[in-house]
């Protein structure tokens, strides 16, 4: 990985729409082609980040750096899952893979947060076999602080195995 600075943040996009996210859906379908269209809008469950889940977030990982519970703070490994959260919250996924992430962590989530996401499917495409999609997520804590924004990509349909 690589960690740097931008200039400036990436503005978040007017035709997200204010306000709270729409829910996802309650019957979702399959991840598709259509479903899966450029510009279609996903939202997650939201997510309120409590102590003793963020804690055993951090031993699951192995963190041992002590800044994260000193200063109540979610710890990025979360923020970066929210992409994951998108497509599992709003689609019916068979075997899948996230690939990889590009994140700009621009205000601190605190445990106790609520958070939300706002994301857009920018690509669906093929490539050696697999169906990959890109997402543009805005995470917001509380609803309104804008505490990062992620491009996101995976394989939502592997390739068929050969023979």
């Amino acid at each position: 990985g690589r960690a740097l600075l931008p200039a400036s943040p990436a503005p978040y996009p007017e035709a997200y729409g204010g306000g709270p996210a729409p829910p996802p859906p309650r019957l979702r379908p399959e991840a598709s082609e259509a479903t899966l269209a450029p510009g279609t809008l996903l939202s997650i469950c939201p997510l309120l980040v409590e102590d003793g889940e963020a804690a055993q977030y951090r031993r699951d990982l192995g963190e041992s750096l002590p800044l994260y519970a000193a200063e109540g703070l979610v710890h990025p490994a979360t923020i970066a899952g929210l992409g994951n959260s998108a497509l599992k919250d709003n689609l019916s996924l068979g075997p899948w893979m996230h690939v990889g992430s590009r994140i700009e962590h621009l205000a601190a989530a605190r445990i106790g947060d609520e958070l939300t996401v706002r994301a857009c499917v920018t690509a669906n495409y093929e490539k050696k076999g697999h169906r990959f999609v890109d997402l543009e997520a805005f995470v917001f804590a509380k609803g309104t602080t804008l505490v990062a924004r992620l491009d996101h990509l995976s394989i939502y349909r592997l390739r068929p195995a050969a023979g």
